[in-house]
């Protein structure tokens, strides 16, 4: 659980500024930047959302469309998300809060979520697949793990 002080703040703020350095990017969870809390940043057009310790408590209806994700640059696969969720979080302040998200926001707050509870979107992948975004090159969900690793300093 998080605390709600100036250190969680920080990351918050943080994060977004991570968020925004690049164009294109809709979330970010702090285990992907080596900070094991569960803390998601995330703007999917309508402005940054904050999660502190999320949890989707309800979700509904079936959508399949193409993700990416910064931990695998480059790459997208197809991936089956709930059309609709419904979350419950804490603001920055440490206030509950129930969101609810349809279509695109619902795909990125699951993603996000699942980076939270340790499953990439990989993990989820249709037909063990990834695509490279410039050449659309077929590549196994596996030669792209490995490719990660070969990209990990250390």
């Amino acid at each position: 659980m998080a605390e709600f002080n100036a250190k969680l703040f920080k990351w918050l703020d943080d994060m977004a500024d991570t968020l925004y350095a690049a164009e294109g990017r809709a979330g970010l969870a702090a285990p992907q930047i080596g900070i094991l809390r569960r803390i998601v940043v995330m703007d999917c057009g309508d402005g940054l959302i904050e999660l502190i310790n999320p949890e989707i408590i309800e979700a509904r209806g079936s959508q399949t469309g193409p993700e990416a994700c910064l931990s695998f640059p480059g790459y997208t696969g197809l991936v089956e998300r709930a059309k609709y969720v419904k979350v419950r979080t804490f603001d920055r302040n440490g206030e509950p809060r129930i969101l609810e998200a349809e279509d695109y926001k619902a795909v990125c707050m699951q993603h996000e979520i699942d980076h939270l509870n340790g499953i990439l979107f990989i993990d989820r992948v249709i037909g063990d697949y990834l695509y490279h975004e410039q050449t659309r090159h077929k590549i196994s969900v596996l030669h792209a793990l490995k490719l990660s690793h070969a990209q990990t300093p250390g």
